[in-house]
C-alpha cells in the first residue's frame, strides 16, 4: 500500500512511494483537473527544496507538464512562498516539491493554482483523475536532469517584495543569528536581513537535510539553540522550516517563541483589522490581539484561505491569517506607512521573521519582553499513536455531549465555551483550554492545552491523553 496521501499541506508520503510513475501520476492528474485553467501562457513553474530526491522528481513533474502541453518552468531550489508569488505574478500553475520539515527518506508535492494554494475540493478533484492518468499515462524513459526553461529571478523578487514595502532601517542595529542548516532559504534570509540594516550571522550549515519542524523541536536542535545564544551575542536567532514556509524564532535568552505568538506580533505590525486561525492556535489572539475579528477554522492553510477570503468578502480592510506552526498568510494588500506589501494568500517565513524582529526594535525591547507584556499564556501538545480512526472519532463523539464532558471534566474542571470545528476545543476556568483531535495525517489522537504556566499545560495535556485513552479502552471491551 503506497504512503502517499494528502494532508493538512499538500500530498506527502516516503521517497520511494513518490519517485518516477507516482509523481508523474500526481502531477498528470493535477495538470488534467485543477491545473488545465493554467492561464493563456499555459505554463507552470516548478521549484524544489535542497532534499537530495527533489530534482529528480521536479524533473518528472516537468515531463509531466510536457505530456499535458504546458511550458515547464523550472525554478530551482527557493521557498515555496516565492514560487507561489512567481505562479501569480506570471498567472500560471505551480508545483513545489517539498517535503517541508519531514525526514529526508519523505518528500511530497504542493500545487498552486495563478491565484494560490489548491483548495480541498481541488484535492478531490486531483484523486478523481489519478485512476485514469495513472493507466493512460505511462513514464517516459528519457527524463531530463533539468526542465530546459529557466526562471532564476524567482527569488529576487521574492526579496524584493520585502525591501519595496517595509523601510529600510527596519532592524538597523539587531544582530542576528541565521540557523541555516539545509533551508531553501538560507542564503536569502542572510541577505534580506542585512538589507534592512542587521548584521546577519550564518550559522550552522548543513549540506545534509535536516528535518526542523518549527512545532515539534528536536532536542539536539534546542540544545544547539540554547547554546549559540548563551554567548549573549544575538538579539534573536532565526531559521525555517525546509521550504521555508515556517518560521522559527528564538529570542535572546535562546528560548523558541511560538509560532501563533509570532503570528499575533505579526498581525499586530501590519495593522491586521481580521485574523484567521485554525482552532489549535492560543485564546491570546482574542485576549491580546486587539483585533476586531477573530476568525477560527479547522487545521490546515486550505480551511485558513477560505476564512480569509470570506473575510475579504465580508468587508474585513486588512486580513491576515496565520498557523500554530508561524506559517503567515496574507490574504489582503498591506499598507505599511506610504507603501503597500501586496497579498500573498499562502504559508510564508520570511514575513513574521522580519515583522517580529521590527517590532522589537520599535518597541526598544528584547524579544521576551515583548512576548511577556503579550500575556500569551504557555501551550503544550502531544498525541497517542497507533489510534485508529474509529476509536478516535468515537472518543470525539462522545465529547460532544454535553453531560459526558462534563462528567470527564470534572477531574480538571468546569467545561465552558466550546468549537467542535476541527475534534473538540473545550475552554475551562482559569483562561486554560483542551482540545482534542484526530490527526489528518497519521492514525492518533491528539490533545493540545493552554494554561498559565508550562507546567500547568503539560500537566492538563498528560491528564488528557491518559483520561481519553482510559475511555477508549472502555469503549473497546
Amino acid at each position: 500500500m503506497s504512503s502517499l496521501k494528502f494532508g493538512t499541506s499538500g500530498l506527502r508520503g516516503l521517497v520511494t512511494d513518490l519517485v518516477g510513475q507516482p509523481s508523474f501520476a500526481y502531477a498528470a492528474a493535477f495538470f488534467a483537473s485543477v491545473g488545465k485553467e493554467a492561464g493563456a501562457s499555459r505554463e507552470v513553474v516548478i521549484g524544489h527544496d535542497l532534499r537530495n530526491s527533489s530534482p529528480e522528481i521536479a524533473a518528472t513533474v516537468a515531463m509531466a507538464a510536457a505530456a499535458a502541453g504546458l511550458t515547464a518552468i523550472h525554478c530551482g531550489p527557493l521557498p515555496t512562498p516565492a514560487l507561489a508569488l512567481e505562479a501569480r505574478r506570471r498567472g500560471s500553475c505551480a508545483v513545489m516539491v517539498t517535503g517541508s520539515h519531514i525526514p529526508e527518506d519523505r518528500n511530497g508535492l504542493k500545487f498552486y493554482r495563478a491565484d494560490g494554494e489548491i483548495t480541498k475540493a481541488d484535492e478531490a478533484a486531483i484523486l478523481a483523475a489519478l485512476g485514469e492518468v495513472a493507466t493512460g499515462a505511462p513514464l517516459p524513459s528519457n527524463i531530463p536532469d533539468v526542465p530546459a526553461n529557466q526562471e532564476p529571478d524567482a527569488i529576487a523578487r521574492y526579496r524584493r517584495r520585502y525591501l519595496d514595502a517595509i523601510k529600510a532601517d527596519a532592524l538597523s542595529g539587531q544582530k542576528i543569528a541565521v540557523y541555516q542548516q539545509s533551508s531553501v532559504a538560507r542564503d536569502l534570509l542572510i541577505d534580506v536581513l542585512a538589507g534592512f540594516g542587521a548584521s546577519a550571522v550564518p550559522i550552522g550549515r548543513s549540506e545534509s537535510f535536516v528535518p526542523i519542524d518549527t512545532e515539534a523541536h528536536r532536542p539536539e536542535d534546542v540544545a544547539f539553540i540554547r547554546d549559540v545564544m548563551a554567548s549573549g551575542d544575538f538579539d534573536a536567532l532565526v531559521t525555517t522550516d525546509g521550504d521555508a514556509d515556517r518560521p522559527l524564532i528564538a529570542d535572546g535568552t535562546g528560548r523558541i517563541v511560538r509560532g501563533d505568538v509570532l503570528g499575533l506580533i505579526t498581525a499586530r505590525y501590519l495593522g491586521a483589522d481580521t485574523v484567521v486561525v485554525p482552532v489549535t492556535a492560543g485564546s491570546a489572539i482574542e485576549r491580546a490581539g486587539g483585533f476586531q475579528r477573530v476568525w477560527r477554522t479547522k487545521v490546515g492553510s486550505p480551511f485558513v484561505i477560505t476564512g480569509m477570503e470570506q473575510a475579504a468578502r465580508d468587508g474585513a480592510k486588512v486580513v491576515c491569517g496565520f498557523e500554530a506552526n508561524g506559517g503567515f498568510l496574507l490574504g489582503s494588500d498591506c499598507p505599511i506607512g506610504d507603501k503597500v506589501l501586496p497579498a500573498l494568500p499562502t504559508r510564508d517565513a520570511v514575513l513574521p521573521i522580519l515583522a517580529t524582529l521590527a517590532a522589537m526594535r520599535e518597541a526598544a525591547m528584547p524579544l521576551a519582553d515583548l512576548v511577556v507584556a503579550l500575556d500569551v499564556g504557555e501551550t503544550a501538545s502531544n498525541r497517542l499513536p497507533n489510534v485508529a480512526a474509529e476509536r478516535s472519532g468515537a472518543f470525539l463523539r462522545q465529547l460532544t455531549d454535553e453531560a459526558f464532558r462534563r462528567d470527564f471534566l470534572r477531574p480538571v474542571g468546569v467545561p465552558q465555551a466550546v468549537d467542535e470545528q476541527d475534534g473538540v476545543r473545550i475552554g475551562l476556568e482559569g483562561e486554560r483550554t483542551i482540545h482534542f483531535r484526530a490527526s489528518g495525517n497519521a492514525p492518533e489522537l491528539r490533545c493540545y492545552a493552554e494554561a498559565k504556566s508550562a507546567e500547568a499545560a503539560e500537566s492538563l495535556v498528560r491528564w488528557g491523553l491518559s483520561a481519553a485513552a482510559a475511555v477508549m479502552d472502555g469503549n473497546a471491551e
